[in-house]
């Protein structure tokens, strides 16, 4: 059995001795076994440097021409590298590397991930397909009851709706900034990568910058369909060039412009900088903080790798690069202390700047393009558990399943790109715009990951106390800053995120109130067997596939289509599409079959996690696989109530399998009346704007146009 993918028991063989002595020798095939994990991680480290640390390793291209400095010195400096040194080693090592990589559920990472992970532990989701897994549900039998009782704050979520609705809130907001970070990240680093033109060209122009980098930008999203399959292997070693050269540019303008740089890592140096500088010091947080942009991606894509791989990558390679490049910079600057404007390419020596301008530029967009990527993945989980309109996803790759693209949004966000960088055009406006939506989601994922320890972790009181408290009032600082920059650029993240936010609480809305009214309505077994009954329906050859939202009974608009239609086909399966709040659904649970009663009526439950690819095992179509079960389940039935033999009723499936397949799917529209509130008619006919726009879920399955139908029905509210 595989616990979130990483941990085997199955192949963990026999437990080995303990204690020294002879007993305790490691056999040659479990050290084979070991060194072949190692290269593994370390293969996989080495992956990581395209993929996850992209936003991060370039962040000292625009981290000093992002700050409003105004005649620094010496101090100042000192002041600042003390500063990012700090922040880099807090959140990067101590917070991200050492705790938050530990909160994944089953593997996958984010701010969505922990939400998932903290509703099944205790009873505080919202979502109308929350329900324990059964995998979950081993691994939580088998934790003391201790661990099983909800804790004291648990049971405050349980019982204040507000309070489950804040949470939900937060993650939701989590993921809409991290869409903003694939806006601007793009944005930033392009432009800042290309801005190197302008040093030995200095006749090149601002807005010729500002249209090469839209240039880029745009070819980069024209190019996203055909998927990053064919030139990803040069994303590790693009990002390697840059990651490896970028701190050895850093130790020569150490030697050669200021030595004594580490001084700069005693934290007096952070007090030091406020006492003199005041409340301009405090702003300039706003500048500071996009050293660390990017490290949320070290586990948001958790998925993708392993928890060791990114820990071996960001250690040994990321965090030295980062402290030795930053230094390299502040010691050039403090010898040349009004270069701030453009403090990466000035400390370039002459002879290597060109190579490291192509470097930088191909670094900068595969930066871009891991965001872009990371953004696609976030709005497939979010359609998937059904908080987003219905978007095209398409899977660009049959060896990675990550790897998808979304047509509509990829458009989009280039719109927003270009309009980013032609818009603001400077560094610093995108600067103060980056830094909103870079801590915004680090202090989430703080305030979640306490939730996380408290709950389901059961830390010591002490010990979340430790972390919390300095994270909270360290980023909480930084929020600060970063709020007095919204109107110089910080406001556009806050809009985006506003907007996608409203979309995603009106379309919960909407399908709240859909579901609550198929309960009300729905047709119970009893209520179907009368309308079977009735003389005038008759039971036509054929298969049909009816969709229904609801679990427990039947869709209302069953009864609407019997009586309308008179007719019922002789093998009739109602298919629940169920999104569970885990990553992936093992193959052997994805399709689960019951009978219902009446004969010839059967119904089918399609389960899928958030990071599941919609597609059937081995491309097998949903009819012979859904087929395939049901033979399999007649025929292992104990407790039959058919009233025809097990020969028989497998027949019948397979003749009105031959007799024709339909597809049917209920269309329920609201009827927003005269006498509905002003808030319900609001949210309901933007809901039903954006339903009338999004793509219907039936093309996700693959199934045939001629064999759909979609029966409608008004709702009046």
């Amino acid at each position: 059995m595989s616990l979130g993918g990483h941990l085997d028991l199955e192949a963990a063989g026999p437990p080995r001795p303990r204690g020294g002595g002879p007993a305790a020798t490691t056999p040659p095939a479990d050290r084979e076994t070991d060194v072949g994990n190692v290269c593994k991680n370390l293969f996989l480290a080495y992956k990581t440097l395209g993929v996850v640390f992209g936003g991060l390793v370039t962040s000292p291209l625009y981290v000093y021409p992002s700050m409003n400095l105004s005649s620094p010195t010496e101090e100042d400096y000192l002041g600042i590298y003390s500063i990012m040194f700090w922040t880099l080693t807090l959140i990067g090592v101590v917070k991200y590397v050492g705790i938050a990589l530990n909160a994944d559920d089953h593997g996958e990472g984010g701010t969505f991930a922990m939400y998932s992970l903290l509703c099944r532990h205790a009873d505080i989701g919202i979502l109308p397909s929350k329900r324990v897994y059964s995998e979950e549900e081993a691994l939580l039998h088998d934790q003391t009851t201790l661990a099983r009782r909800p804790s004291k704050l648990g049971k405050f979520f349980e019982r204040s709706i507000t309070a489950r609705r804040v949470l939900l809130f937060m993650a939701i907001l989590g993921m809409c900034m991290l869409i903003g970070d694939g806006i601007l990240t793009p944005a930033i680093s392009v432009l800042s990568a290309i801005d190197g033109l302008r040093g030995p060209f200095p006749s090149v122009s601002r807005p010729v910058v500002e249209a090469m980098s839209a240039a880029i930008l745009i070819g980069l999203f024209l190019l996203q369909k055909y998927g990053t399959s064919k030139v990803s292997f040069l994303f590790s070693p693009i990002m390697a060039a840059w990651t490896f050269t970028t701190p050895i540019i850093g130790i020569y303008s150490i030697f050669h412009y200021y030595p004594g740089i580490f001084k700069a890592i005693s934290p007096h140096y952070i007090v030091r900088f406020f006492l003199r500088n005041k409340k301009e010091g405090w702003q300039l947080l706003g500048g500071t903080v996009l050293c660390i942009t990017g490290a949320e991606a070290m586990f948001a894509d958790l998925g993708h790798f392993s928890k060791k791989a990114i820990q071996i990558a960001f250690l040994s390679s990321i965090y030295p690069s980062l402290v030795l490049t930053y230094a390299g910079q502040t010691a050039y600057l403090i010898n040349n202390v009004n270069d701030f404007s453009d403090g990466f390419y000035k400390f370039v020596p002459r002879p290597v700047y060109w190579p490291m301008f192509v470097i930088a530029t191909l670094a900068a967009i595969v930066a871009s393009q891991s965001l872009i990527s990371a953004t696609f993945s976030v709005i497939k989980q979010s359609v998937v558990l059904d908080y987003f309109p219905r978007v095209k996803v398409v899977h660009t790759s049959k060896q990675k399943e990550g790897e998808v693209y979304s047509p509509e949004i990829n458009y989009i966000l280039m719109v927003l790109c270009v309009g980013v960088i032609l818009g603001f055009g400077g560094g610093k406006e995108i600067g103060n715009a980056f830094g909103v939506v870079v801590i915004m989601v680090m202090l989430i994922t703080t305030i979640m990951l306490t939730l996380v320890m408290i709950i389901i972790w059961r830390t010591p009181p002490y010990l979340v106390g430790l972390y919390a408290v300095p994270f909270v009032i360290m980023e909480g600082s930084y929020v600060s800053a970063v709020f007095t920059k919204i109107p110089e650029g910080g406001w556009l993240p806050f809009a985006v995120s506003m907007i996608l936010a409203l979309i995603m609480f009106v379309w919960y809305y909407g399908r709240q109130k859909k579901t609550e009214y198929e309960m009300v309505n729905k047709v119970t077994l009893e209520r179907l067997g009368e309308l079977l009954a009735m003389p005038e329906v008759q039971r036509v050859p054929g298969m049909c596939f009816f969709y229904s939202n609801i679990q427990d009974g039947l869709t209302p608009i069953l009864g609407h289509y019997i009586k309308n239609m008179s007719s019922l086909h002789t093998v009739t399966i109602f298919v629940t599409l169920r999104y569970l709040l885990v990553s992936k659904v093992d193959e052997r649970e994805r399709v689960l079959v019951k009978s219902l009663g009446p004969e010839g009526v059967y119904h089918c439950t399609i389960q899928y996690g958030y990071a599941d690819n919609l597609s059937l095992r081995g491309g097998e179509d949903l009819v012979a696989q859904v087929t395939r079960c049901l033979e399999r389940h007649i025929k292992l039935s104990t407790d039959r109530q058919s009233p025809v033999s097990t020969e028989q009723e497998v027949a019948n499936l397979e003749a009105a399998r031959l007799a024709g397949v339909v597809h049917v799917r209920g269309k329920m529209r609201f009827y927003v009346g005269d006498d509905a509130g002003c808030f319900d008619k609001v949210m309901l006919h933007f809901y039903e704007f954006l339903h009338g726009i999004c793509r219907s879920a039936l093309p996700a399955l693959g199934m045939p146009l001629q064999q759909r139908v979609e029966i409608g029905m008004l709702y009046k509210v």
